[in-house]
């Protein structure tokens, strides 16, 4: 799901051989420099919110997080243990990013006058966002002594070997890390000028908490000294994808840069293959958009067409006679379209990068956009289902996304309104079953109480059902991105079936 116009880059190597295309944060330009710092600040805030989700989410289980030491312990229910490795994932997730972004901004004492400062900020944001979260989720989890164990299984979707919660009790739970807590707290106060308030205001909240929950030392500590563990401070890796993940930008990629692995010469095919309706699941390995979500496959879209495509594809008498019960006297879906929805209409016909025509709708953080196969497919995994539907049916589908064309993006992942939605959710509702539409059924999973489809769960069900009678799609074809060979390869279903099975981060695990 592209919710997010921040990227990430290669920084200390990839399982192997890999070099980083990317700058230390000193050697900037001053306006690479401007650019990172204002997004990074906005990122920073963004993964604090999702910390606070997992923790809201957390409060509002007491039966699985309680607030106190419960009078029995019984073994959690299957539902139970979900509804942890989901909240697990995502404080995962955002723990790892955050300490990433902590770890680039350490050298903020190189760097002069407001960037300086903005660029400390951002470096203790992130580290107390982490830290207060950390504690948060411990201070609970301890009171179930089954959590523990459910915990320190092994979490497949992310690639994590088993014993991760008590690594993160570890990184979290000893003297040197309050003691930078309380160097960064001294520094804090060296900085007077008062910039990036929601970024201050931040700080303060949640150093407020680390205090109160007794794990802040060292008052005594000069401004001198707090550099000097700032400095000095060890800042490894500990989990196994933060060796790969370390720099973080917006709106630009840095590794790899302008480079996706599927090749324009693979998008001009797909145009032969692609039909009006098909599914698309795509995967962009540097995006930051994969943080929250589940699984391999992050973002779905729906294949439009062009006006002429769907023209000839839209003649057969089934569709034809709907289109005239809707109203359309020609039968033409083309006019039907334009005419239930004249502006949505237009904004698809206009060209767009490179005089590219539209091809594609999908919910992208500009919201339920018209775009190109051209800027869609520019991802490094791609593979597209097409139906096992009607055209008619098909025809109701589109007719269905025109109707979502310009509602903002949701950022709330929530499938119950239809003001804002996801990517996924756009083909969810296009598709959903109604009287009178036979329609496709998507798995539906709880992310931290609301039930959403992750583009992942659609490949799944893929493999699940594949074979059988309720199989819903067939796969027309898999382009597999494959980082050692900086090329996407057509590659078969077999393989495509066990996609889904892919740890999010898998080109940053040691193999």
């Amino acid at each position: 799901m592209r919710n997010l116009s921040i990227l990430c880059a290669l920084g200390l190597g990839i399982a192997g051989s890999y070099t980083a295309e990317s700058k230390q944060l000193h050697k900037l330009t001053q306006a690479e420099l401007d650019v990172r710092l204002q997004s990074d600040a906005r990122f920073t805030a963004i993964q604090r919110k999702g910390l606070g989700d997992v923790v809201r989410f957390m409060e509002a289980r007491p039966e699985i997080f309680s607030s106190a030491a419960p009078k029995e312990t019984p073994l959690l229910r299957r539902e139970q243990k979900e509804a942890v490795w989901n909240a697990w994932q995502r404080l995962l997730d955002y723990i790892v990013v955050l300490d990433s972004t902590e770890r680039f901004y350490a050298n903020f004492f190189r760097l002069k006058g407001v960037a300086k400062e903005d660029a400390f900020l951002i470096h203790d944001a992130a580290k107390l966002a982490a830290y207060r979260a950390a504690l948060e989720f411990i201070d609970r989890a301890e009171r179930n002594p089954e959590l523990e164990k459910v915990l320190d299984d092994a979490v497949p979707e992310l690639g994590l070997p088993a014993g991760m919660y008590a690594k993160l009790k570890f990184k979290f739970l000893n003297v040197r890390i309050a003691t930078e807590f309380a160097a960064n707290e001294v520094l804090f106060k060296t900085f007077t000028d008062n910039r990036q308030s929601d970024l201050r205001a931040a700080i303060q909240a949640d150093a407020e908490y680390i205090w109160q929950a007794g794990q802040g030392r060292g008052h005594e500590l000069t401004a001198k000294n707090a550099l000097k563990v700032v400095q000095q401070a060890a800042n490894s890796a500990w989990l196994p994808v933060q060796t790969g993940v370390s720099e973080w930008m917006g709106d630009t990629k840095v590794y790899r840069p302008g480079r996706a692995l599927i090749s324009a010469k693979q998008i001009e095919q797909l145009k032969t293959k692609l039909a009006p309706g098909d599914v698309l699941l795509e995967r962009r390995e540097w995006y930051l958009s994969n943080v929250g979500l589940p699984g391999f496959w992050s973002h779905a879209a729906l294949y439009l067409g062009t006006p002429e495509t769907r023209r000839s594809f839209f003649t057969d008498a089934e569709t034809v006679a709907w289109v005239k019960q809707q109203g359309e006297p020609s039968g033409d879906f083309e006019a039907l379209l334009q005419t239930r929805f004249p502006a949505a209409y237009q904004q698809s016909l206009k060209p767009q990068e490179h005089e590219h025509v539209v091809r594609v709708i999908e919910a992208i953080s500009e919201g339920v956009s018209f775009t190109t196969l051209e800027h869609s497919a520019d991802c490094d995994s791609l593979a597209a289902l097409r139906p096992r539907l009607s055209k008619a049916a098909r025809a109701q589908a589109l007719l269905r996304a025109f109707n979502y064309a310009g509602r903002p993006y949701d950022f709330n992942f929530d499938f119950a309104t239809d003001a804002e939605l996801v990517c996924t959710e756009l083909v969810y509702k296009s598709y959903e079953p109604a009287t009178g539409f036979q329609g496709l059924i998507f798995p539906l999973v709880e992310m931290l109480g609301r039930k959403v489809t992750p583009a992942n769960e659609i490949a799944k069900q893929f493999d699940v059902l594949e074979g059988t009678a309720g199989q819903q799609f067939d796969l027309i074809v898999f382009l597999d991105g494959r980082e050692r060979d900086r090329s996407a390869k057509e590659s078969s279903e077999a393989e495509f079936r066990k996609s889904w099975q892919r740890p999010k981060w898998h080109v940053l695990i040691p193999q």
